[in-house]
């Protein structure tokens, strides 16, 4: 049977992974309208796929009122990679549980409700996209009383805290801890000549400290050093500082894998089957494919119960296990 572009499955095969609905993007497609074949969404219902007999395009949802429609690409990779795309949380650094933490405690103090704790279906809407989004969920479901600008003071004066604890060694334990064999799979890159890019949804005070705290404990230097592009969501926004943007176009959007790709590691346009990302989220993974690139998965994120695995060249248990896959 044919397969869809992009998703590398016949449509029979996806509406066995993903939901059918009769229409998508907020009411602009419909089933059977217009040339539309199927409307598919994933479990976390975060984007809706409308697939066309020529074409998939993407519409990408948010909880801040600016959603964007991409086309998805089929993405073929010729090995051995030239260059390859990490994302950090989760993937190099396992510190997710960390800042879920952090955006719990928010909810704690915006219910002041020292007690409260997020439920289980709650988990992949707090991790994965940005800050905004994720506290925009959470005001939505449990405090739609409070603002998204009061919910963001109240985050970046616990981060803050956080943060400087852990510096100042006093914070909580185990914050920011490598990856179980990042080192070795970072330095094998290194030896083959591979370009590494480092890709994250997260504000550059968030990011950055947890980076500099992994490659300690590492020993492997400055990072600045070390990778040959880093892209972060930028420097937060507020009242007597400048901010860049990031906070709207984070991951699931392709802007930051793209930027990475193309001008951070200099990659042309001619050279986009060379490049391969890896991901833990759902997020991540969409990312990497409306970049226009391969995308591999590793285990411990959202990826399985988000349902995005049909848009992976492969699913791995560990960075290592890649490898073979990256360098043919």
């Amino acid at each position: 049977m044919d397969q869809v572009q992009g998703l590398n499955l016949s449509l029979e095969e996806l509406k066995k992974l993903f939901q059918e609905t009769p229409s998508g993007g907020n009411g602009l497609f419909f089933n059977d309208m217009e040339g539309v074949r199927a409307i598919l969404t994933p479990a976390d219902k975060k984007a809706d796929f409308i697939i066309y007999e020529d074409k998939t395009l993407v519409f990408v949802k948010s909880q801040l009122g600016y959603p964007a429609i991409y086309e998805l690409r089929d993405s073929g990779f010729e090995a051995p990679a030239e260059a390859v795309l990490m994302d950090l949380d989760g993937t190099s650094i396992r510190s997710e549980n960390f800042w879920v933490w952090i955006i719990e405690c928010t909810t704690q103090r915006l219910l002041d409700n020292p007690s409260f704790n997020f439920e289980d279906e709650d988990l992949s809407h707090v991790s994965g996209h940005s800050v905004s989004e994720h506290l925009e969920y959470c005001i939505q479901k449990y405090c739609p009383d409070k603002t998204l600008e009061e919910a963001r003071r109240i985050y970046f004066e616990i981060t803050h805290y956080e943060m400087k604890e852990i510096i100042e060694g006093r914070g909580k334990q185990d914050a920011f801890v490598p990856s179980p064999g990042l080192k070795d799979f970072l330095l094998t890159l290194k030896s083959k000549g591979v370009k590494i890019g480092l890709v994250t949804s997260g504000l550059y005070e968030k990011a950055w400290p947890e980076l500099i705290s992994a490659f300690r404990t590492l020993d492997m230097g400055d990072p600045l050093e070390f990778y040959d592009s880093i892209i972060t969501a930028g420097h937060s926004l507020r009242k007597g500082q400048a901010g860049t943007l990031g906070e709207l176009a984070p991951k699931p959007h392709p802007w930051l894998y793209a930027e990475t790709a193309r001008i951070g590691l200099e990659m042309p346009a001619d050279k986009l089957s060379r490049v391969v990302g890896i991901e833990d989220s759902s997020a991540g993974v969409l990312s990497i494919r409306l970049a226009g690139f391969t995308a591999l998965g590793v285990s411990g994120g959202n990826i399985e119960q988000s349902g995005m695995k049909p848009l992976l060249s492969g699913f791995h248990d560990s960075l290592e296990d890649t490898l073979p896959f990256i360098l043919g």
